[in-house]
This record gives structure tokens, sequence and C-alpha cells, in this order.
């Protein structure tokens, strides 16, 4: 038996998106040993189809715009649930982020006089978003990328971590991998472990995820004694392409909106105008010649009703459908063809334009697009510390999608990525702090050996189960009775299956070997993919109203008092996907006085 590898380091980080690259910078910058860990390839990561731009407050095009008109927007599009310090500190340092990329070699796009120009989105009340046409993941992920390569940060690609390992203390002590196209298995000692590994949307039939969003740092934390929270809290983004099938799934960047679209029924209605909540009213347009003036001028502060927050978007696409007014394959019209001229689309929005063109012969200078709701992101994550993003679990810190509390239940477009920039290097400050303070970490051997043979257990089993019909009963499963709209006897029905599907993994088996096998590489994917799917239906099933991201549409209003709380799961550390969840109310942290008056003066 050959030496297996092993690797020490001061702080790893699982995940090379947007949070992931930023906390490894951070640590690297400090002079710490630190490794930056992917199951994808660097430059690859799911940052890159962030596609409209990055939220900051920076007042480049009104000069009227500033931190805490970001903060409000953040919170009301959060419907409150969110952790307030988080979204304070994120409108208060997004702008310096943005900077900072920017002197890294970003290249924005820019106003006449020479700014970095900012564009519309929805639930904004101001132009905020610094873009790169509609490529801005791209760029941000191409610089961080540059700043990597320059820091000269360890990157191991194709690694897929499948088990955090702890100390008898129950702190983190590091990671157990194996190399995807070998299926070799390789050990990493740190004292301190940044989880960036995004989001869970691969658990759900249509999505716009790829195929790494599998929940992975939301389960390993979980297993090793963090708290989750919001996991509810799933927000389907109200434009994803439903036909034809060759882009089913893939969005539709929130900036065809924010530069002129407009959502049509089958009926050729501009339907939005029937479902302005009471709530922006005030700021949202009545009438289609309003709403067309205010696109032509962008008029600070008001906003057409296709940039209403995405979760109310998203609804009223779902109502239309629902009532038979919807295009006929499921989803209604994004026409932007007949408001701008081609040579605007093609220069304003050109991924857009050559991505469906060449992939689906949809030209969108001369047609409408077929669109639908489609899961794309999750609020909910690792319940982490708003100034550390350290978790409950000494040494173990989470950013980005991977985190929770940001973004209340519900994300308002952009905020992503300016969130990636603010918490990755918040967690990559505070991961090396800890690694600074231990003097030294050791693996458990008998823990290693244990996630290994867990691992490969598929691959000695005969006649059991196909993952890939697991996977695909899930998908069915998740997006019929966990997904935009949820009532109680589905979410009790899709808990009672996923226990049976539970069992099912525990038979799944994989022919052939270690090297280059995708079907034992899911089977390694499916306990993560159920203990997401679980924890999902559970908040859903706890959460009996609709705020945000969950729709309850047997409790179709929002409770004041369960604003007041978040939805807490835990898990008895350890023994992984088969341990019960247990989920527990717990207040939010009050918002304090000074923050409380934004929301009376926007009255």
């Amino acid at each position: 038996m050959t030496e297996r590898e092993h690797h020490e380091y001061d702080v790893i980080i699982i995940g090379a998106g947007g949070a992931g690259m930023r906390a490894a910078v951070e640590a690297k910058q400090r002079g710490l040993k630190v490794a930056l860990i992917t199951k994808s390839l660097l430059g690859k990561a799911h940052t890159v189809m962030a596609e409209g731009g990055a939220a900051a407050a920076m007042g480049n095009v009104y000069k009227e715009d500033n931190w805490k008109v970001h903060f409000r927007d953040t919170m009301r599009g959060g419907k409150m649930l969110n952790n307030w310090r988080m979204a304070q500190l994120h409108a208060q340092e997004s702008p310096d982020r943005i900077y900072e990329l920017e002197e890294w070699g970003a290249l924005f796009d820019r106003t006449k006089d020479g700014k970095i120009q900012q564009r519309d989105f929805g639930g904004h009340l101001y132009a905020r978003l610094a873009h790169v046409g509609d490529r801005t993941g791209l760029e941000l992920i191409r610089t961080m990328q540059q700043r990597i390569v320059s820091l000269d940060v360890d990157v191991y690609m194709e690694c897929k971590v499948i088990r955090l390992l702890t100390n008898d203390d129950g702190s983190v002590a590091g990671a157990v991998a194996y190399w995807r196209p070998t299926g070799e298995f390789v050990t990493f000692s740190a004292k301190a472990v940044v989880l960036a590994t995004g989001g869970v949307g691969k658990s759900w039939k249509f999505t716009s995820n790829s195929w790494e969003s599998t929940g992975d740092g939301h389960a390993m934390a979980l297993w090793a004694g963090a708290e989750l929270q919001e996991m509810e809290c799933i927000q389907f983004h109200p434009t994803g392409m439903v036909w034809p099938l060759s882009v089913r799934g893939i969005l539709v960047t929130e900036g065809v909106r924010g530069d002129g679209g407009v959502l049509r029924n089958s009926e050729g209605k501009r339907f939005m105008f029937d479902y302005v909540a009471d709530m922006f009213r005030a700021e949202t347009a009545e009438s289609e010649d309003e709403a067309d003036r205010w696109y032509d001028d962008h008029s600070a502060g008001r906003r057409p009703p296709e940039l209403l927050p995405r979760d109310e978007v998203a609804r009223s696409i779902n109502s239309e459908v629902k009532a038979g007014r919807g295009s006929p394959h499921g989803g209604v019209y994004l026409d932007i063809a007949s408001r701008r001229s081609a040579e605007f689309i093609r220069r304003r929005l050109p991924s857009m334009y050559h991505q469906f063109m060449e992939l689906a012969g949809v030209d969108i200078t001369r047609e409408p697009m077929e669109i639908g709701p489609t899961c794309h992101y999750i609020m909910g994550g690792v319940r982490v510390d708003a100034e550390t993003a350290a978790s409950c679990v000494p040494g173990l810190y989470a950013a980005g999608e991977a985190s929770a509390g940001m973004h209340g239940s519900n994300r308002l477009g952009g905020n992503s990525l300016s969130d990636l920039l603010v918490f990755g290097r918040r967690a990559g400050m505070a991961a090396s702090d800890y690694a600074e303070s231990k003097a030294s970490v050791s693996i458990n051997e008998a823990q290693v050996s244990d996630y290994i043979a867990e691992a490969l257990a598929p691959l000695e089993r005969e006649n059991g189960e196909n993952p890939y019909a697991i996977q695909h009963d899930l998908q069915e499963l998740m997006q019929a009775n966990v997904g935009i709209i949820r009532k109680e006897d589905e979410l009790v029905e899709a808990l009672e299956h996923l226990e049976v599907l539970k069992e099912r993994v525990k038979n799944v088996s994989a022919t052939g070997g270690v090297s280059y096998n995708p079907g034992w590489n899911l089977a390694t994917d499916l306990p993560s993919m159920i203990t997401v799917s679980i924890c999902a239906a559970q908040g859903a099933l706890n959460r009996r109203e609709s705020r945000g991201g969950q729709t309850r549409e047997d409790f179709p209003k929002a409770d004041p008092e369960l604003g007041k709380i978040n939805f807490v799961q835990r898990q008895t550390q350890g023994a992984g996907y088969l341990n019960p969840i247990s989920v527990s109310p717990e207040p939010l942290a009050e918002m304090p006085d000074e923050l409380k008056v934004l929301f009376e003066e926007a009255k």
C-alpha cells in the first residue's frame, strides 16, 4: 500500500470562488502558509456566472446614494431576517472592496467622466451595481486569479474535500479529500479552515447552479458541529431560461431588466403592474408610460415593476403560469427586443446575446426569451459571527453562499459579489488571527480511516442502488415539494421521502475503480445533497409564513413574530448524514436604535 499524500498548512480555504480567493489573498498577505482547494479548476468557480454587477454605494451615478440607503435596501429585501450587523458591514465596506479590485486590475465600465459605471438592479433604490458589461463575475474571478498566482498561493485543483477533521476538543484540524482524476486520497492538517464552497442548487431539478453546487460546505460544517440557519430560504431567480432545452436553467441576467427588458404573459400583457406590493408602491411605477419614462431617464429612487426584489418577481411569474397565462413551456416572456436597438443590446449585454444565439439559436435582439423561476441561490448556510465569519466550531470560518445571515430571507441582485469580497476578506483575516495563535495541529488517523472507508464503500458493494437514480428521485422530490411554493402536507411528505432516500444512499454502489469515475464521484456527493435537502425541508416546515425566499401557500402572509426568529439546525458531531438534525427557533439580535431610525425616515 502506498503512503497517503499529506500536507500541512496554517490556513486552508475550501472553494475557489470569489470568497475563497479573497480569503486566500488576505491570509497569504499575512505571511502564512495557505492552501486553496477546489474540486473544479481555478478560474471556473460558479462566481463567473454572476453577470449583472457588484452592489456598492459608491455614489458615482447618484451622489445621494450612501451606505445607509444600501443597508436599508438590503434589510428590506431580506424582509428584516438579516443579521443587521452583517448587512451594515457589507454596505459600509463594499465600495472599498470594489476600488481594491480596480487597483488589482479589474476593468469596470465607465461613466462619461471616467468613474466606475453603476447600473440599476432589482430592490436597489439607486443605480449602484459596478459592472463589466454582463460579465462581472468573470472579471472578478480573472482579477482575483491573477492575484492568487502573483502571491504564489498553493492551489489544489480537481481535489474534492469529503470531510472536515476535528480535534478532541471539537476544534477544526484539517480535511480529508481525494483527487477527482485519480481517486487517490489526500489529507490536509490546518490550524484554521475557511469554507467558501458555494451553494446547494443541484438538489433541485431546475437550477442555474453548475455541477459543483452540491452543498458540500453546508453539510461538512454541520457534521463537524457547526450550526446552520435560514436553510428554508431558497432564492428562485425569476429569469432562468425554460426553453429551448439546450439552455434550460441558464440565467438571464437581471441586467436585461435593468436595461429596459419587460415581462409579458401569453396575452402580451406587461403583468408586473398587477403585483406591486404596498411597501413598494410609492417608489414603483404604476403605469406603463410612467415605467418607460423611468427606464429612459433612470430617475433616482424609482423603479419599474420588473425591478422589484427577486422573490416578488419570481412569485408573480409563478402566479401568471398557474393562472394559465404562461408561455407554452411553463414560463413567461422577457422582452428587450421591442424596446432597445440591436446595437444597444449587443453592446450592453454581449454575453447574453452570444450565449443564447450560439447555444439555442435565440436572437434576443429580435425575439423575446422564454423564462421562468429557477433554483439559484440559498440565503441559508453556516451561522457565523458578523465581524469574523467564525462558526461555533473553533477554527472554522465560512463566507459567501456557504454562510448565512447577510441576506436574510432574500438576496438582492448584485449583493452576492460584494458579499464575497467583504466577508471573504473578513474570514481570511480572522482565520489568520486564529492560526497565528495556535502552535501546531495534528490529525486523527482513526477519523481519516473512517471517512476514507465511508467514501470507498459504494465501490465495494455489489447490486446496490444506482447513484444517478437516487439523484434523479431527489431532484424531482425537491422541485415538486420544496420548490418556490410550499405547503404543509407536501413538506411532511418530502421529509418522509428524504428518510427513504437516506436509507437508499446507505446502499448506493458504483462500478469501476476510483480513477475518472463520475458515478463514484456522485455517490460521494449524495450524503451532502441529502443533508442540505433535509435542512431545507425542515426549515420550510417550521417557518409557517411567507417571507422572502420562503413561500407557504397555506401561510401566505408574513408573521411578525416569526420575523424575529432564525431557525437554527444542529447535528451530533461525527456520524455525518445519518445523524438526526434538530431545529430550534432562536431570536434575532436586535438592531440598535440609530439604525432603526433609517426605516422610519424612509416611510
